[in-house]
Order: C-alpha cells, then structure tokens, then sequence
C-alpha cells in the first residue's frame, strides 16, 4: 500500500472517532443551542428524514450492503480511486459512523437542528461528512470536463 494510502486511512479514522465522540457526548445528555441551531438527542431509527423508518432492524443490513457494494464498485473502478479517494473517505466515514449506530443504539444518534423561520432535520457529523464527500465529488467533476466519461 502506497504511503499515500495511509492519510486516507488516518483521516477516515479521526472522521469516524469525531462522529462516534460527538454522538457520545449528546447521548451523555447534553443540550444547548446557539442562535437558530439547537443541539440535542434524537434517535433516528430510519434514514435521511426517518424514511423507511418501517424497516426496523433490517434497515441496518440495507445500509451495510449498500456500502459493501459501493465499496466493491470503487475497489474495481480505477477512475474512483484515483480522481474520489477523498470524497470517498468522507462518504465512507460517515456511512460507518450511522451503521455503527444502528448495531450499538436504538437508532442513529442525530443532534444537531435548525430552528428558525423553518424547522430542517435533526442530524449529525457522519451526514455532514456524507455531504462534504457529495460537494467535494462535485467540485472535482466540475474542475475535470469529461471525467465522467471515464467512471
């Protein structure tokens, strides 16, 4: 393995570690807002804004397989590998960091809401890495015209 490879490693490890530790301290009970953005324990036994929450425990498997398969679709996409490692580091951090949930908690710890002028979904660090890893693909499709030609 490239010496490269290896800050891919560390920095899905400390992605992971900050989304399991910031979960950990709400689940500890901790509550506060500042301003619009209120913090505090939500445990969501679906996905992005409780859908399929009637999937109960099989959800879990769902989401495993699902980033099984995506992991297996990068491992044999060379184009990924090398143009994503680190918006799949970040998509990965995140999808591990809410499976880990689900195998350990009723449900994936969300913590973090917006609350003016409209309510948004409770959420938590492992989505906003999932949504980093979403605009930095974007970025990185927006700055290689014809990129996609080689995924």
């Amino acid at each position: 393995m490239a010496k490269k490879n290896y800050i891919y490693i560390a920095i899905f490890v400390l992605l992971v570690l900050i989304d399991q530790y910031t979960k950990w301290i709400f689940v500890q009970g901790l509550t506060f807002n500042i301003g619009c953005i209120y913090f505090y324990l939500v445990y969501n036994t679906g996905i992005a804004f409780s859908m399929f929450e009637f999937l109960g425990e099989y959800l879990k498997y769902i989401q495993m397989s699902v980033l099984i398969f995506l992991a297996i679709y990068v491992w044999k996409n060379e184009a990924l590998k090398i143009y994503f490692k680190l918006p799949l580091v970040f998509i990965f951090a995140g999808g591990v960091g809410n499976i880990i949930d689900r195998f350990h908690r009723i449900g994936v710890v969300d913590f973090i809401a917006w609350r003016c002028y409209f309510d948004f979904a409770v959420f938590n660090m492992a989505d906003i890495f999932i949504n980093m890893g979403i605009f930095f693909a974007i970025i990185i499709i927006l700055r290689n015209k014809g990129l996609l030609d080689k995924i």
